[in-house]
C-alpha cells in the first residue's frame, strides 16, 4: 500500500434518523453485528493499510474518546472536533492539520466489504489528487443524490448534485483517496443551498483547478447505516 497512510473517519454527525438508538450515544457507537459502527470503519481502514486513524467527532464526542482512547488494536488514533455539523467538506477541513501525505476517507456510518484497495492502487498509479469509489445506480436514485461523470478511461470529468436529468448514474459510495490538495479545496468551498460545505463541491474545485480525479467502480458492497432498518440489512449481508 505504500508507507504511512492515514485513515480518516467522518463521525461527527448526530444521526437523527437513528433515533432512539442515538438518544444516549453517538451513531458511531451504535452496534451492528455485535460491534460499534466505528469499529467496522477502523477494521476496514486497517485492512487497506491505514497505519493511523484520524476521527472527526462532534455529537457526543466524549463517548467516542472514552470508548476507544488513543489507539485501536495498536493503531494510533488522533481526534479532530467538528463542533458544528456544516457538511463533509467542512469536516475534512477540520482534519487537514492532522493528516500527512496520501490519506483515505471513510464515512463513519459506512460498512464495506469491497475493493477499496483497488481505489488506492489506481490513485497511486495515476498520480491522482482524488480517487472516488463509485457505483452505478438506477436513474431514480441518481436524481436524488449527486452523480459523477467520467470519460471512457474512468477519469472523473465532473460532479453534479441532484440532477433532474442525470448525465450519469454513477454515485460515490463514501470511500475516497485524497492528496493534501483536497484540504485547500475544502477551504475554498462555499456553502451549498442547504448551508453545508459539500465534499462533491470541493472535489469539483480540484477538477476545475486542473487536478486529476479518478473513479473506481465498486466491486462488493458498501452500506450506509442511516436508520435502524439498515442495521438488519447489513447484518444479513455479513451473516
Amino acid at each position: 500500500m505504500g508507507p504511512n497512510m492515514d485513515g480518516v473517519v467522518l463521525a461527527a454527525g448526530e444521526g437523527t434518523r437513528m433515533r432512539p438508538l442515538t438518544a444516549d450515544k453517538p451513531k458511531g457507537l451504535v452496534e451492528v453485528a455485535g460491534k460499534p459502527l466505528l469499529t467496522h470503519c477502523f477494521e476496514t481502514l486497517r485492512s487497506v493499510g491505514g497505519d493511523r486513524l484520524v476521527v472527526v467527532i462532534g455529537y457526543r464526542a466524549d463517548d467516542i474518546l472514552s470508548h476507544y482512547g488513543d489507539q485501536y488494536r495498536g493503531t494510533p488514533i488522533a481526534y479532530v472536533r467538528q463542533d458544528e455539523q456544516l457538511g463533509l467538506a467542512h469536516a475534512l477541513e477540520q482534519a487537514r492539520s492532522a493528516v500527512d501525505g496520501t490519506f483515505v476517507v471513510l464515512n463513519g456510518d459506512n460498512v464495506c466489504r469491497a475493493n477499496l484497495s483497488d481505489a488506492i492502487a489506481r490513485h497511486r498509479e495515476t498520480d491522482a489528487s482524488a480517487t472516488l469509489l463509485v457505483e452505478s445506480v438506477s436513474r431514480a436514485e441518481a436524481r436524488s443524490t449527486g452523480v459523477v461523470t467520467t470519460d471512457s478511461e474512468g477519469r472523473v470529468t465532473g460532479l453534479v448534485e441532484k440532477p433532474s436529468d442525470p448525465p450519469s448514474t454513477l454515485v460515490t459510495r463514501g470511500f475516497f483517496v485524497f492528496e493534501p490538495a483536497i484540504g485547500h479545496a475544502c477551504v475554498l468551498t462555499r456553502p451549498s443551498e442547504r448551508g453545508e460545505y459539500e465534499l462533491p463541491d470541493a472535489i469539483d474545485l480540484l477538477l476545475s483547478a486542473g487536478h486529476r480525479v479518478e473513479a473506481v467502480e465498486l466491486d462488493g458492497w458498501c452500506h450506509n447505516v442511516n436508520e435502524p432498518g439498515d442495521i438488519d440489512a447489513v447484518e444479513d449481508r455479513l451473516a
